[in-house]
């Protein structure tokens, strides 16, 4: 699967998509109404086809609805459905269950097989009009989806998903592989010595944030200077936002142009994010591991995780031995057992990419030595 993503042009017309998200808005909401008053009534979780049945024959008597398509209309049920799913699976971890939704804060609605056709170039008809956007790429391979997002701003976007075929073949054009290990001080420790450092985005423009939303604050509620302050506070949020992700994407294309195969530590994110909010959201490893995972695969190249669990950090690369504990504030640490000087974000990149080439046929992982206290438990 591949994701397109276009700009549509700015016309008068983009109002009737502009309404149709609304309209999808107010069906989202009645929908979790729907769940929340069955669950009320009988104790049970409302079936995702029994939703999609009422709901359609609710959208029959309501012209407004109707500016959703059917297929937008069924999306619509299942994203509650897949949201209340992952709130019984996870909810021990503090996932919530979905609730209402701001209708100008509603961002989009989808269509699969129908309600949509392109009509070459940059034209595409959606329902009854035809629109034109941004023709950056070719459009190649199976549409599945079409999504039709908007954002703070008001500009529209559509989002294609395309079934590209079967996947390619690894290529290994350099030969290399290499361990990457992430951190708050250094962005990626590779485990041939170099380090990337993070630009920090957000930092650098906090203060720009700050004065916006001081403006923001101090217009009048419901008053155009107010809707003025708003977007310019949103275009500085997309400013950072776009310079964060022109700096992942010229990195991603720079370590698979290095490296065949790229070795990472699969993190609890939201875990670290709870302990260091702003610091985990301005460096935002998450979208940069999305990034380039997209762009490994189209060049052939492979992205390997390890288990979070692996002790990197507390594991000596040089002869195995593993610590019992190691602090965070930690930065260097002598091995008991050889003698060797471990930096940690070094040392923890070389295991990591130790264990990943295991993982891929490439290698083998040096059986690790426990220490003796922990012989003796």
């Amino acid at each position: 699967m591949k994701t397109l993503k276009f700009k549509l042009y700015s016309h008068k017309r983009n109002r009737y998509l502009k309404q149709s998200i609304n309209a999808a808005g107010v069906i989202y909401n009645h929908a979790l109404a729907l769940h929340r008053r069955y669950y009320r009534m009988w104790g049970k979780h409302l079936n995702c086809a029994k939703l999609q049945a009422h709901i359609a024959k609710l959208r029959k008597r309501n012209p407004f609805w109707q500016l959703v398509g059917s297929q937008g209309v069924q999306d619509i049920c299942q994203r509650i459905e897949k949201a209340y799913q992952l709130f019984f699976k996870h909810h021990k971890k503090g996932v919530k269950p979905p609730g209402f939704k701001k209708i100008k804060k509603y961002k989009s609605f989808t269509l699969k097989q129908a309600g949509y056709k392109f009509q070459g170039g940059n034209r595409v008809k959606i329902g009854s009009r035809v629109y034109q956007f941004g023709n950056s790429r070719p459009i190649e391979g199976i549409v599945k989806t079409l999504t039709i997002k908007r954002t703070p701003l008001g500009e529209l976007f559509m989002v294609v998903v395309v079934d590209e075929g079967s996947e390619p073949e690894i290529e290994f054009a350099t030969g290399k592989i290499a361990g990457f290990d992430f951190g708050l001080k250094t962005f990626l420790t590779c485990s041939d010595g170099s380090k990337i450092e993070s630009p920090e985005f957000f930092k650098q423009g906090l203060n720009t944030i700050r004065k916006a939303c001081k403006q923001l604050s101090r217009k009048q509620k419901g008053s155009l200077r107010r809707e003025q302050a708003r977007k310019h506070l949103c275009r500085q949020y997309e400013k950072i936002a776009n310079q964060r992700r022109d700096w992942f994407w010229k990195l991603a294309h720079q370590l698979t142009a290095r490296f065949d195969v790229l070795c990472f530590e699969t993190l609890n994110l939201k875990g670290m994010q709870r302990l260091w909010g702003g610091k985990i959201n301005d460096l935002a490893l998450g979208e940069f591991l999305l990034i380039l995972e997209w762009v490994a695969k189209k060049k052939r190249k492979l992205v390997v995780f390890i288990d979070q669990w692996y002790p990197s950090s507390k594991t000596c690369a040089q002869c195995g031995h593993i610590l019992e504990s190691l602090e965070l504030s930690v930065r260097q640490w002598r091995c008991p057992s050889c003698q060797s000087v471990n930096g940690r974000d070094e040392n923890a990149s070389i295991n990591i990419q130790t264990v990943g080439a295991s993982m891929v046929g490439l290698g083998s992982v040096r059986q690790a030595k426990a220490c003796n206290c922990c012989l003796s438990l």
